[in-house]
């Protein structure tokens, strides 16, 4: 077993290594040229992802779609992520990381045209979509398809199921003192009557559960913010100066060289928006749509909340009550900081970081639980769901009680395996992206909504 760890580690060095950080940014610069600045749809994007498209294949609605995929990705990676990054790359890290959102935002777009374009009608009339079936009928590779399954079910599991179940007991001990096997009966049943109900169950709880978080914790955010007004411009200077100059340690931050602080705020973004991992395509595939391209830029606005938003605000928070109360954070890292900057709302600012952690965590074992059925489904047929959600909802009371390093370790390796048969079919089919935007977007054909830029 030491032997089997100590390969598990070295993989996960290499595999979040400066390599394929280089391979993800870079895929995210070329799709943002070859879609000539795509990004500059985004107010277009949100305005349909509140739509309610009556026409158009699918099992769920736009902003379901969007809901599920939003609820997989604003999580712990959104809070305690941007943290580590403040903690080991400095102020700078901040700016990288919100880098990462606006030019992932080309990537998720392009994901998701692919999961619709090339998605399948089961004999039951389910909508199924992926990185695997843009990697089968697209480039017929089955067996990458096959390969991006294997390594998203071991995943889920992990990163989706048993680390943020286990998240959430761990938060209930600490704040609550409610005992681990307590709170994992309640997060077992809650989470079985929810995910034993398919996709449009998912989606419902979803669509109440995720804009509640997000005001919630974007609320906290903004009043901390006000509380910290006096620092908020130097803040801002502070992050985008330390993002291209070396910071000497002092004022409560550790020293950062630019190499450091590009290199921990990329990775923290990458890791909290999943744009290029191919997870967010698999429920866009599910969504009722009339065209690709419409689903594709409502998917794509997750990478704009998660990141653009919900972690740049983190980000600033951090940073703004560091500089305010720099004595605090000498040696505080992770989680801990962010609870110090949230203390700075009297009685209440624990309590929203506390509502805000399980939250997010929650629902990201529901939004995780689909990616990894329908990469079951894809495996093993549909005769396999069902098993598969009873074994998902016993992992989740497993995750409750006991969390073997490993797991996380292995989850993390196999995350980032899931982008390398994604990048794969985004980059060869780039010209099928291409062509459908062309046809629906730059044709200014998308339903009688004005697209003019």
């Amino acid at each position: 077993m030491e032997k089997i760890y100590a390969i598990i580690t070295w993989a996960n060095a290499y595999l979040w290594g400066p390599p394929m950080l280089v391979v993800l940014m870079g895929t995210h610069l070329y799709l943002t040229a070859r879609l000539r600045f795509i990004q500059r749809y985004i107010p277009l994007a949100i305005k349909l992802s509140f739509r309610r498209d009556v026409e158009g294949k699918g099992d769920v609605s736009h902003f379901g779609a969007l809901a599920t995929s939003l609820a997989a990705t604003i999580g712990t990676g959104n809070i305690v992520g941007v943290a580590t990054a403040v903690a080991l790359g400095g102020p700078g890290a901040v700016f990288w990381c919100w880098v990462t959102g606006v030019f992932g935002f080309a990537t998720k777009y392009s994901e998701a045209v692919l999961a619709v374009k090339y998605r399948v009608r089961t004999s039951d009339g389910t909508m199924l979509g992926g990185p695997m079936y843009a990697l089968e009928k697209g480039l017929g590779m089955k067996w990458l398809g096959v390969l991006f399954c294997v390594f998203t079910a071991i995943a889920a599991f992990g990163i989706g199921n048993m680390v943020q179940a286990n998240s959430i007991s761990a938060l209930a001990m600490e704040t609550l003192k409610i005992p681990a096997w307590c709170s994992g009966i309640v997060i077992t049943v809650i989470t079985g009557i929810v995910i034993l109900g398919g996709i449009r169950s998912i989606a419902r709880v979803c669509e109440a559960l995720v804009p509640f978080m997000a005001v919630f914790y974007v609320l906290g955010c903004v009043i901390i913010l006000i509380i910290n007004r006096e620092v908020f411009l130097p803040a801002l200077e502070l992050i985008v100066k330390s993002a291209f100059t070396a910071r000497a340690a002092g004022g409560g931050f550790a020293g950062a060289t630019f190499l450091m602080a590009a290199r921990f705020g990329i990775a923290r973004g990458l890791f909290s928006n999943e744009a290029g991992l191919g997870s967010a395509p698999i429920v866009a595939a599910a969504a009722r749509t009339s065209n690709p391209v419409k689903q594709a830029l409502v998917s794509a606005t997750g990478t704009f909340w998660d990141t653009v938003v919900v972690c740049a605000l983190t980000g600033l928070v951090l940073v703004t009550t560091i500089m305010l109360h720099p004595n605090d954070f000498g040696a505080v890292e992770g989680a801990l900081m962010t609870k110090r900057a949230f203390a700075e709302i009297p009685v209440i600012g624990p309590i929203i970081l506390t509502v805000g952690l399980f939250t997010f965590v929650f629902s990201t074992i529901l939004g995780w639980s689909y990616y990894g059925e329908r990469s079951v489904e894809y495996l093993f047929g549909k005769k396999s769901i069902m098993p598969y959600r009873f074994l998902w909802v016993a992992g989740v009371m497993v995750g409750s009680v006991v969390l073997p390093q490993m797991v996380w370790d292995m989850a993390d390796m196999m995350n980032m395996l899931m982008a390398m048969p994604n990048l794969a079919a985004l980059l060869l089919l780039s010209g099928v992206i291409v062509r459908e935007t062309k046809s629906w977007l730059w044709a200014g054909n998308i339903d009688g909504v004005d697209c003019d830029i």
